[in-house]
C-alpha cells in the first residue's frame, strides 16, 4: 500500500466566506462540481444538516458518474473537510480537503488548494500515478475553474 497526494490551486477574486458556501453545502456542488452532467439521470440524495460538518452527499448513476457517498468531517472559515467513498466502478476511500487562504491585504481575494489523498493498492499505484492523477488533475482544473467563475459571478 502506498499513500498519494494530489492538488491543485487557483486564485479566486472572492471573499473566503463566499467561496466557502459553495464548498459547505453539497447542494451547491452542483454549481461547479466537474463531475456535474457527466449523467443526467444522476440520482442524489442528502442527509444530516444541510451543510457543514456531518452534512452527507450520496450518488448513484451510471458508469461515469459511479455511485458514491461524501460526508463534510471539518469547516472553519478557512477550510473544508470530506470523507469520500467510492462504491462503483472501483472502491476506495479518500479525503478531500479544500484550503482558502485570504491573500495579502486584499480580504476580497482568496487562494483556493483542492487536495485529495488516500492509500493504493501496489498495483493501483503504479495505474494511479500513470492515469487516475491525470485525469483527476484535470477534473479538478476544471472543477476550480468552476469555482472560480461561480464565486466571482456572485459579487
Amino acid at each position: 500500500m502506498t499513500d498519494f497526494s494530489l492538488s491543485r490551486h487557483i486564485r479566486i477574486e472572492a471573499p473566503a466566506d463566499r467561496v466557502h458556501a459553495l464548498l459547505d453545502d453539497f447542494r451547491e456542488w452542483q454549481k461547479w462540481s466537474p463531475w456535474e452532467g457527466v449523467d443526467p439521470n444522476l440520482r442524489r440524495d442528502y442527509s444530516g444538516p444541510d451543510h457543514g460538518v456531518g452534512s452527507t452527499y450520496h450518488w448513484a448513476g451510471n458508469k461515469k458518474a459511479g455511485e458514491g457517498e461524501m460526508t463534510i468531517t471539518g469547516s472553519t472559515p478557512t477550510s473544508v473537510v470530506v470523507d469520500l467513498v467510492f462504491l462503483k466502478p472501483f472502491k476506495a476511500t479518500n479525503v478531500t480537503r479544500f484550503d482558502l487562504v485570504p491573500t495579502g491585504d486584499a480580504t476580497d481575494v482568496t487562494d483556493v488548494t483542492w487536495t485529495m489523498t488516500g492509500t493504493r493498492s501496489a498495483a493501483m499505484s503504479v495505474a494511479g500515478r500513470l492515469f487516475f492523477d491525470r485525469a483527476i488533475g484535470k477534473d479538478f482544473d476544471r472543477g476550480l475553474a468552476a469555482l472560480k467563475r461561480e464565486s466571482e459571478r456572485a459579487s
